[in-house]
């Protein structure tokens, strides 16, 4: 997953938006990473946020990548009041160390701020980049536990939806970060499964426009058939740097979602062998492969195709399997929640919940 950074040129100095008040770092000692982190623990039920509604208080946070310009959080902020909430800021979201949004102490503090705070509802990842892994040790998982609330991001916030679900039990959600578009097709599966609580059936749109046949979002079966599992996974890359540490969870009986951009074939076909490697392909009851965005075989003598590295690895497990769904690096996606029973087609590639991913407390 190779990240670029985009700085824009210009910035809006005057914007006035309102900021964290460091609650869990004025209160809480983080944990350090020189102290033992606490130990991974199986959770027999998985702990649900209370739904996200209108009037509901959303925090932003950058736990990852730097933010380039105030104006880029002014359209996130936007986004998030034109959906009916209001906004709070973390206090570190301007910082910057090289590509990271501060140092990781602070990163880490503003997101415990946000679970500490019992006016904010849910958080929101302005953006990936890279980073989160290097703040999973300074969060304190107990805190989190006992203040479950919605938090949402994909990519390189794999690692912290991975990492809560494995410590907590919470279910997160791979979903929009701040900068995405948040079109109509993106807002009705958020709104969907984190605000009215359904149980939708995710199946990627057909509509042919004026060619003979549906040529756009069409998926690639690669082995058919129907399983049920509870349903993890996130960016490729990151579950790959995941591995062998405390903040994965169990994948036995899982139904394992990937997705991944700007990777050359032979290096999909290098994080799928350590999956297998790692035992992770022996333990899943069923495979999704979202969209390898940009994923090329770049310069070389040849390159497999990624339809070949795919039949390599995933066609031999025998379970259902299939790629294309709209998961990952592009403009239309699905949110799937992480830690929810669902029921998958391989043939039609279908996703359907089994169970609401939030609690309506209304």
């Amino acid at each position: 997953m190779r990240r670029r950074h985009f700085f824009l040129s210009f910035g809006l100095s005057g914007l006035s938006l309102k900021t964290s008040s460091h609650i869990f770092s004025d209160s809480i000692k983080l944990l350090r990473p020189d102290h033992d982190s606490p130990q991974s623990y199986s959770i027999p039920q998985p702990v649900k946020p209370t739904r996200l509604k209108p009037g509901d208080t959303v925090a932003l946070v950058a736990p990852s990548g730097a933010v380039a310009t105030r104006f880029e959080i002014r359209l996130v902020k936007e986004c998030m009041e034109a959906l009916g909430f209001h906004v709070k800021l973390g206090q570190h979201v301007f910082d910057r160390y090289g590509y990271l949004g501060g140092k990781d102490e602070d990163r880490a503090a503003d997101l415990m701020d946000q679970f500490a705070d019992p006016e904010v509802a849910g958080i929101v990842a302005i953006r990936g980049g890279w980073g989160c892994a290097r703040i999973l040790p300074y969060l304190d998982f107990e805190i989190i536990k006992k203040n479950p609330k919605v938090l949402i991001g994909y990519s390189d916030i794999t690692a912290l939806l991975l990492a809560l679900y494995a410590k907590t039990g919470l279910v997160t959600f791979h979903g929009p970060i701040g900068l995405d578009p948040w079109n109509s097709f993106t807002v009705d599966y958020f709104r969907r499964l984190i605000m009215e609580a359904q149980t939708p059936v995710l199946e990627n749109p057909t509509d042919k426009g004026d060619y003979l046949i549906p040529r756009e979002n069409r998926v690639q079966t690669i082995t058919p058939g129907q399983a049920t599992g509870i349903l993890l996974g996130g960016n490729l890359s990151i579950i790959s740097t995941l591995l062998g540490t405390d903040f994965v969870p169990s994948w036995e009986g899982a139904i394992l979602f990937v997705e991944d951009t700007n990777e050359e074939i032979y290096r999909i076909d290098r994080l799928l062998t350590q999956l297998k490697l790692a035992g992770v392909f022996r333990e899943i009851k069923g495979f999704i492969f979202g969209r390898c965005t940009n994923c090329n075989p770049g310069e070389g003598y040849g390159s497999l195709t990624l339809e070949q590295v795919l039949d390599d690895h995933i066609k031999s497990l025998g379970i259902p399997a299939w790629y294309g769904s709209m998961i990952g690096h592009l403009p239309l996606k699905f949110t799937i929640p992480l830690g929810i029973k669902a029921r998958i087609d391989a043939l039609k590639g279908t996703i359907e919940f089994l169970e609401p991913s939030v609690v309506v407390k209304d």
